[in-house]
């Protein structure tokens, strides 16, 4: 593999440093041997997930699809291995045992077989080019620093995660009831955020523009650290998108973020200030803070919202009003990265990978159930293998998995996901295939 081949799409495999922030960690290539080895990794309904059904015997299944689809394994000392593909489940499988890869990302169904890309590229005609990838969002929680106080960087607690929460509150809903998209899930990164895949197949076959347009939907925020308004809220009125997210927004921003973040403390509440538009208003409320430092029996960062919205509606001028929603916002709403949603030959960090940095397993969120989300207790590397040495003798028909935590991912992601896919997918390709023989036997009739 040549270094520009290694290089080739550098921003799509970028991961966080090596090096473990502990000893534990230190046994990772050790244990992610186990962990690929040992049946934890869910081999046989990743690669029934990668198909889409075209791994039967129907006559409309595509038996070139599977081979098609491009992997990228990060190895050791950050070696990466692009453009990897695999004509069966268990080729794919054997190269994820031999290689046993720190990271793996999924790209894009391509044209043709992208191992073979080469080939064709010297044929002289330009025929390798990507036909199908899943529409996917990455929310990174390092996005927000400027807007959580708890943690900075990569680190993530219980105080700042409810902005994912939010994230997935407001897309999965928007995908689901504004675009009609099904078939969603929902990642953890393992480390600082949330991955989305959007399955249906019109999802997967849009093309960038198309991409560009969905993403274009979701985009609000707009600022950075030196801006005061880091959102874009167009119109006299908002959207009706845009409404229903407030919903979820203030309802998290009051209960959740206000207070774990102290945003309106003294050593805050300027920046929020920093966002009112009438300066009297702002002047207002600034001496009835300065003069009143204490708390009461409440919360401080309460009264003072209180007061804010208070003051602000009682001036009844849609500008104030509009000041208050901005500053929900501007701290609270999803922070997505744009690039990886618009473009179809962008990579993405595979389902129930383990991050290196931390040794937590890459496992699917419930939507339903993401306010239960807990990233600082999912299953390590460390965790599973003391499972299943602790677990006794393994049952007959038992899973691995079923003996450790990650039998309850696994089957979430089996049951609500992959099945429902699957049965969609074949139902689909049964349609098309009669639609078919029937168009042929409508041609040869006089």
């Amino acid at each position: 593999m040549t270094k520009e081949e290694a290089g080739n799409g550098r921003d799509d495999m970028l991961i966080d440093d090596p090096e473990p922030q502990d000893k534990e960690l230190e046994a990772f290539p050790e244990r992610i041997k186990l962990y690929y080895g040992r049946w934890l990794f869910p081999h046989a309904d990743m690669s029934k997930w990668m198909a889409y059904g075209n791994d039967g015997k129907h006559p409309a299944c595509d038996q070139s699809y599977f081979g098609r689809r491009e992997y990228s394994f990060t190895l050791e000392n950050d070696i990466y291995m692009r453009f990897q593909s695999y004509k069966t489940a268990l080729e794919l499988e054997k190269a994820i045992k031999d290689h046993c890869p720190f990271k793996i990302d999924i790209g894009p169904v391509y044209s043709v077989d992208p191992a073979k890309r080469h080939a064709y590229s010297q044929s002289g005609d330009n025929i390798f080019t990507p036909v199908e990838k899943e529409l996917v969002f990455d929310i990174d929680i390092s996005d927000y620093n400027d807007v959580r106080y708890c943690c900075s960087g990569a680190d993530v607690c219980l105080d700042c995660w409810p902005l994912m929460t939010i994230a997935i509150k407001v897309i999965d809903t928007a995908l689901r009831d504004d675009f009609g998209f099904n078939h969603i899930l929902w990642v953890y990164s393992g480390r600082r955020g949330v991955h989305c895949w959007v399955c249906d197949t019109k999802a997967r076959r849009l093309n960038n523009e198309q991409r560009s347009a969905v993403a274009e939907y979701f985009r609000v925020y707009k600022g950075n650290s030196n801006s005061k308004s880091k959102v874009s809220l167009v119109g006299s009125a908002l959207h009706p998108f845009l409404v229903r997210s407030y919903n979820v927004l203030s309802d998290y921003f009051e209960r959740k973020i206000l207070c774990s973040q102290q945003l309106l403390s003294d050593e805050r509440y300027e920046s929020i200030l920093d966002m009112i538009s009438d300066e009297s208003v702002a002047s207002e409320l600034r001496g009835k803070w300065q003069g009143n430092r204490r708390s009461n029996a409440n919360d401080i960062n309460i009264v003072r919202w209180e007061q804010l919205k208070h003051l602000c509606g009682r001036k009844k001028t849609p500008g104030l009003r509009r000041c208050v929603e901005e500053i929900v916002f501007s701290y609270t709403y999803p922070r997505i990265d744009m690039e990886v949603s618009k473009h179809m030959n962008h990579l993405l960090k595979s389902p129930f990978c383990v991050h290196p940095k931390t040794g937590r397993v890459c496992v699917p969120i419930n939507p339903n159930l993401c306010d239960e989300f807990d990233p600082t207790n999912v299953p390590t590397l460390s965790k599973l293998l003391r499972e299943i040495n602790t677990g006794g003798l393994q049952a007959e028909g038992e899973k691995v998995w079923d003996r450790t935590s990650m039998g309850k991912p696994i089957r979430y992601f089996k049951d609500s996901f992959l099945q429902p896919l699957l049965k969609s997918c074949k139902e689909e390709m049964e349609a098309s295939y009669n639609a078919k023989v029937q168009q042929s036997k409508n041609s040869l009739g006089w």
